[in-house]
């Protein structure tokens, strides 16, 4: 008598089929979904820390890191700017003497942001970059937003084009917002050691899931 060869019905094939697509699509899901938290973290960063620029402006009549009063007001644990109404020093700096590093003390000292009053260090992004700040525009390779601008690092090209939408005109090289592609990760290491990768204007967003940006926007 021979054996009978026991197999999968098509019916359960399907079944299991279509257990598998539930689960690639909760998978899917729940990747757009931390994307999406990730889009809305970022622009808060750009929304919250403008206000606290604008509120620290409005109450001691100078821009934080370039405020040329600071020492008569909090003493000897921070340093003074120079007052001349911008914020001298690349966004990405490690220099503790920079006023676009010094302008982050400033704000915690000021209580606009949380933090150690005693670090001038840039906080920290959503997606492991930095946030920084500097008068005329960019990275040094490109400086073509106008006055005072905040930059946010290592954007993966969906999140940037995401954050370019809500801010501004979803374009890399028009707008208040501008893109910057980079060349390695962007952030700013510890006083003393090697600058970081810098990066170049970006004709478009590329979503190829290697390439990162650096995103700025004016103030």
């Amino acid at each position: 008598m021979k054996n009978r060869q026991a197999g999968f019905t098509l019916a359960e094939i399907a079944i299991v089929l279509v257990i598998i697509g539930l689960l690639m699509g909760s998978v899917l899901k729940g990747r757009e979904l931390i994307n999406n938290a990730k889009v809305k973290n970022l622009a808060n960063d750009f929304n919250q820390i403008a206000a606290a620029f604008y509120g620290y402006q409005d109450r001691y009549r100078r821009f934080p890191g370039d405020d040329n009063d600071a020492v008569s007001r909090w003493g000897s644990t921070t340093a003074n700017g120079d007052g001349d109404g911008a914020i001298a020093g690349d966004f990405y700096t490690n220099s503790d003497t920079s006023e676009s590093r010094r302008f982050w003390q400033h704000l915690r000292l000021a209580g606009f942001i949380v933090g150690d009053t005693a670090s001038s260090a840039q906080p920290g992004n959503a997606v492991g970059g930095i946030i920084g700040v500097q008068t005329s525009a960019g990275p040094k390779t490109a400086r073509e937003i106008v006055g005072t601008v905040l930059c946010s690092t290592n954007l993966p090209g969906k999140i940037a084009i995401a954050i370019d939408h809500m801010l501004d005109d979803g374009k890399s090289a028009s707008g208040s917002v501008r893109g910057y592609a980079q060349t390695g990760p962007l952030v700013a290491t510890a006083p003393g050691s090697n600058s970081p990768v810098n990066a170049a204007s970006a004709t478009s967003y590329t979503e190829d899931e290697t390439t990162l940006y650096t995103v700025c926007r004016a103030i």
